[in-house]
């Protein structure tokens, strides 16, 4: 793929929508700089190119009755590509894997999951997780306090002097 050369005002763009996804684009505009036009063009292309890819609400898990999250370590029983493509699509489809990472380690995946209370959480592991052939050991970590969840991601890799900093569309820096 082609690399996107991002600058300064690229930056501001993304660090004001990762801070305010609901900004008009005036009240954006306003904020980096810009006239609404030339604006608008620049989030249409960040979006079109993949750096900005959804925008959407962030709910607060109390509110909502989801009070317990925990992190599920996955070990699976015998390695393989279809083994490890199966257990993906299988956690994809459960509404209660909020995330999922496939790591290196003492575990192969490591899944967030967030549920109404510990009864619930009972019920996903005995009727779903632990029924997926794959599995050969899970172990749960249960959150007692989120202290930082759902943060920006942090932009400030992309600057060099000059302001300017090309990037290709996996996010990885150009080397000049």
């Amino acid at each position: 793929m082609p690399y996107i050369a991002l600058d300064a005002i690229d930056l501001k763009i993304l660090a004001a929508l990762q801070d305010d996804g609901r900004l008009t684009n005036n009240e954006l505009a306003d904020r980096v700089g810009l006239s609404p036009s030339p604006c608008l063009r620049r989030v249409r292309r960040l979006e079109r190119d993949g750096f900005i890819r959804a925008y959407r609400a962030v709910l607060d898990r109390d509110s909502v009755g989801l009070g317990l999250t925990v992190f599920v370590e996955i070990k699976v029983e015998k390695h393989s590509r279809d083994n490890a493509r199966a257990l993906q699509e299988a956690l994809s489809g459960m509404p209660e894997v909020v995330a999922c990472h496939m790591v290196s380690g003492t575990a192969d995946f490591v899944v967030e999951i967030v549920v109404p209370n510990l009864k619930a959480y009972e019920r996903l592991l005995t009727e779903k997780l632990l029924t997926l052939p794959m599995i050969g050991d899970i172990r749960s970590n249960f959150v007692l306090t989120r202290t930082k969840s759902e943060a920006p991601l942090p932009l400030s890799h992309l600057k060099r002097s000059g302001g300017r900093e090309a990037v290709g569309s996996a996010g990885e820096p150009d080397c000049d």
